[in-house]
């Protein structure tokens, strides 16, 4: 019988396709990237479950849509950050097979309640943050529930050095380990000798160079992981996935090469959803092939525990497939339709919408009205980055989460936009007055879909809603 493989997920945060070196034409420098394009699997058609950090690694965990978890947003005073108990998690299923479980960085899946915790939620080890960012110098960290303070290394360094220690730890039985960067995330604090090189040598604005340099610090990092595997002999049979949440951060004169898709973090155009997926199984998978069929974040729960020879452990419906044939080249792949939807507070479904149907792609674009926060809740939760909520709880304020949701006006939905993505991957031709049958139809359909997964949101109890 086959060895079980290690699963090593790696997940950079606010990254693109256009942030590594082999798409971006050398724009930014990936060399461990790169290799991981030549060695495995590039998928060039993968989204996210959602363009902002939550609700897709809601999405990545469960196997379902993010509404249907209730991790829908990122504030986390309020509790919208939280994924309901009753799902269960990838790490959940990997440590019923056996599988030592570990993650190392960002969670953002259930910030200030210890019911929420990742060592609450499948891991048995945690080493990083529960916010949804944290400083790269000042750091304050968290190890299973103990503070760790900066010490003068640099966080991407810090959460490499735990991701090495982990992997030489459990080298000899079957681990699951997600390996959560911060990186490329704002705030764009970044070694000088990272960012000199693209300064001088380009003409991009400042925080350009400060991202680029940040991805290019995280690569150098993934290069000590890989070699780490290397030396303990496992590389062959441990499955590298790297992935971003969302889509390249696009504020701030932040104009960054998005291999020419529109739109970016927050939004359901392509460059805010569609992001990188790498795979390496020397064991399993061929190499150097790209896979051009339709891949979503759902859909990693049952493909990896597919490839451990299991399934998900769960009572509720997975919204995911198992890739895993497909990858292997032994049948042909059809994706079923797919849909996104996010703004802040409850979800409004005329409000940064989308589905996905073969080529065809529907958009209800975003309301500004609809993706603002109120200012007092944003200074709030940054104010606990801060804060060793990991002692000392106490200091969390809790009144927020039974308060009701800031009053908003919503101005009248935009009109649908209709894409073929096979010959308009930039989405730059709308098609909507052309096709009106398929636009109704479509509409009809994630109308329902949103329906169904907002039925499942509300269901949740002790949960806002």
């Amino acid at each position: 019988m086959t060895k079980q493989p290690n699963i090593l997920f790696i997940m950079a945060d606010d990254m693109g396709y256009g942030d590594f070196g082999v798409f971006s034409e050398g724009r930014c420098r990936t060399p461990a990237l790169d290799r991981l394009v030549a060695e495995g699997v590039c998928l060039t058609q993968h989204y996210s479950a959602a363009p902002i950090c939550t609700p897709a690694r809601a999405g990545f965990l469960t196997g379902r849509y993010p509404h249907r978890t209730g991790g829908i947003d990122m504030r986390e005073a309020r509790g919208l950050d939280r994924i309901a108990l009753r799902e269960r998690t990838i790490a959940d299923c990997f440590k019923y097979r056996g599988y030592k479980t570990g993650l190392v960085g960002k969670w953002h899946n259930g910030c200030i309640d210890p019911a929420h915790h990742p060592n609450a939620r499948g891991f048995d080890e945690f080493f990083g943050f529960r916010h949804g960012g944290m400083y790269y110098n000042n750091w304050l960290l968290e190890k299973n529930g103990q503070c760790i303070r900066a010490d003068g290394r640099y966080l991407t360094d810090v959460l490499t050095d735990a991701a090495v220690d982990f992997i030489d730890r459990h080298a000899g039985k079957p681990f699951f380990l997600d390996v959560a960067y911060n990186a490329p995330h704002e705030p764009l604090e970044v070694p000088e000798e990272e960012v000199a090189p693209y300064r001088e040598a380009n003409s991009f604005h400042e925080n350009v160079c400060k991202v680029y340099a940040m991805v290019t610090r995280m690569d150098k990092g993934i290069a000590r992981i890989l070699e780490t595997l290397e030396r303990n002999g496992i590389a062959d049979n441990t499955i590298v996935c790297f992935t971003s949440d969302n889509g390249p951060a696009m504020y701030d004169n932040m104009d960054r090469f998005t291999c020419n898709y529109r739109g970016g973090k927050g939004n359901v155009y392509e460059a805010g959803i569609r992001v990188p997926m790498l795979l390496r199984w020397p064991d399993g998978l061929p190499r150097n092939k790209h896979f051009d069929a339709l891949a979503h974040y759902c859909d990693w729960l049952p493909t990896l525990l597919a490839a451990a020879g299991g399934t998900p452990r769960t009572e509720l419906p997975i919204d995911g497939n198992n890739l895993l044939p497909a990858l292997q080249g032994k049948e042909n792949w059809l994706c079923p339709k797919r849909f996104w939807q996010w703004n802040r507070y409850r979800p409004v479904i005329e409000s940064n919408a989308a589905m996905r149907d073969g080529p065809w792609k529907l958009v209800r674009p975003a309301l500004h009205e609809a993706n603002m926060s109120a200012r007092e809740e944003v200074i709030l939760d940054r104010k606990l980055w801060t804060q060793d909520i990991y002692q000392n709880p106490d200091v969390v304020d809790r009144s927020w989460e039974g308060r009701p949701f800031p009053p908003r006006a919503l101005p009248p939905a935009h009109d649908w936009e209709l894409y073929n993505l096979d010959c308009d991957p930039g989405e730059n031709q709308n098609l909507a007055a052309s096709h009106p049958d398929r636009v109704r139809s479509m509409a009809r359909e994630l109308e329902t879909w949103f329906d169904s997964v907002e039925r499942d949101r509300t269901s949740i109890t002790g949960m806002p809603k």
